[in-house]
């Protein structure tokens, strides 16, 4: 895991030096700069569950892969373990809420408490601020004010509704392009089990998995609080 996030980090700086321009590229540098670099994030939310998202970080660790975890509040009691395990694998933990509820049409007094208290509960977890925030059902009012960056999606399979491995995987791997954001859900064994065979799939592919604030910075992109994210290309 960590000798190909070492090697991610490498093509990710060279990467970056060459959107800076050519003259920022050392001399040498040019041939280490792999033709094409894919990048992707693979998103989940609802989680964490002891039994499946165990599961899926033994599959993205072997594979090192990295992924971006929304969670639900009021299932990390029990669970922390796995949540201090995905920032010491350097996955990117984020707020999906303390009990997912729909943030569309919902006072802000709701808004505002539903987000604090997952971020105080990871705060107390994991000793940092400002977890970015995948809406439930990827919905918040228009300009309801939101400290942190938030993250939609641009490849959606259903896998809540297929429940199918396979039909789960085909959907992905039909829709993906570079820069997507795909979300997933690993409360379901079937979508772990889709998770592993997607970057298996797609590592042979040439693509990346990172984190979605990984995929944003590669593209030149610094995130707002408040603004919406659906691709890595914004």
């Amino acid at each position: 895991m960590w000798k190909k996030r070492l090697l991610f980090l490498c093509l990710a700086g060279l990467t970056l030096w060459a959107a800076a321009g050519e003259e920022a590229l050392p001399a040498d540098a040019a041939a280490e700069l792999p033709a094409e670099v894919k990048y992707i994030a693979l998103t989940f939310d609802d989680g964490p569950r002891r039994g499946t998202t165990s599961c899926l970080l033994d599959g993205l660790q072997e594979r090192g892969a990295s992924a971006t975890f929304f969670l639900v509040g009021e299932e990390i009691e029990g669970n922390e373990d796995l949540v201090e395990r995905m920032k010491a694998e350097g996955h990117q933990v984020g707020n999906h809420t303390w009990s997912h509820v729909r943030l569309g049409g919902t006072s802000f007094e709701t808004v505002s408490q539903e987000v604090r208290m997952t971020e105080e509960a990871l705060e107390e977890l994991l000793g940092e601020k400002g977890y970015w925030l995948r809406p439930p059902y990827g919905l918040v009012d228009e300009g309801m004010e939101i400290s942190v960056p938030m993250v939609k999606w641009s490849v959606d399979p259903r896998d809540w509704e297929k429940r199918n491995t396979a039909q789960v995987t085909q959907a992905v791997l039909r829709d993906v392009r570079p820069n997507s954001i795909i979300l997933l859900h690993d409360i379901y064994p079937t979508s772990v089990e889709a998770a592993l065979q997607i970057v298996d799939a797609l590592e042979e592919e040439g693509y990346w998995f990172v984190t979605v604030e990984e995929l944003l910075r590669l593209n030149g992109i610094t995130p707002e609080a408040g603004v919406m994210y659906r691709s890595g290309t914004g």
